[in-house]
């Protein structure tokens, strides 16, 4: 999906990013793991053409991507910031209209379809009941789910969210996490998220990125991140490895 070539930001002469090589695959689900201030946010916001790349080489299916006209790039890549946006008089139904925009234009008409794939995005992040609410009188959970639902309206190829559980409590981040999982094992559609929590990204992600100074320090399966010596290093923490008691996979826990 992303191939990424000599990517290399410089902040006030501190080195932001600095990758020699990186691939994201498509149809998967990808987590993007790392300290504060090690550059995940900096390279979502470069995958999703919002901050530029210099003379760093990024393709998107094998086509660079500053070559993507807005629509066509729309269509292709949906992307959900850190921080969100304010929805003066919109409700949650018509915020999720919005993700449709890149398929319908300007003066399009509004087709059935496009009504099917909003509530069906608006009950997969479990707002449906708030469909008629002002998004800005929702809870700070209800309205991230809000924005991811018009994420997922966009039905593009893929979906980079910077944090997208952020403003959730345990319960809505599972539940967040799993309805993306979900989306992306029924729909095929590739997800690139930035998280925190390491015990949530290896239980759904198939892929994990793991980012220390800028730099690439982890590239591979969940399983594969899940030793205390690489954590300890990756996070500069100790961690101790076990087994869950309910189904015995792999847990990270801070010592």
């Amino acid at each position: 999906m992303f191939r990424i070539s000599d990517l290399r930001v410089i902040y006030g002469g501190r080195t932001v990013l600095d990758l020699e090589q990186l691939r994201i695959a498509p149809g998967r689900f990808t987590v993007i793991l790392g300290q504060n201030g090690s550059g995940k946010s900096t390279l979502m916001k470069i995958l999703a053409r919002q901050q530029r790349a210099g003379s760093s080489r990024i393709l998107l299916n094998d086509k660079p991507i500053e070559l993507y006209g807005q629509a066509e790039f729309a269509r292709s890549v949906a992307f959900l910031p850190q921080h969100l946006p304010e929805a003066p008089g919109l409700d949650a139904r018509a915020l999720c209209r919005l993700g449709r925009y890149p398929w319908r234009g300007p003066f399009a008409r509004w087709r059935e379809e496009d009504d099917g794939i909003v509530r069906d995005c608006l009950r997969a992040m479990n707002v449906e009941k708030y469909a008629g609410t002002l998004v800005d009188h929702l809870s700070g959970g209800e309205r991230q789910r809000s924005w991811i639902a018009m994420a997922l309206a966009q039905r593009a190829d893929c979906v980079l969210l910077d944090e997208p559980v952020s403003a959730l409590d345990v319960a809505h981040q599972i539940e967040v996490v799993e309805h993306l999982s979900r989306q992306n094992r029924d729909t095929g559609i590739g997800v690139v998220a930035i998280l925190h929590d390491i015990n949530l990204a290896t239980r759904y992600a198939d892929d994990i990125i793991t980012l220390k100074d800028g730099r690439l320090a982890f590239q591979g399966a969940p399983e594969e991140l899940l030793d205390g010596a690489r954590l300890r290093e990756l996070f500069g923490h100790p961690f101790s490895i076990t087994r869950h008691p309910r189904d015995d996979r792999l847990v990270a826990l801070s010592d």
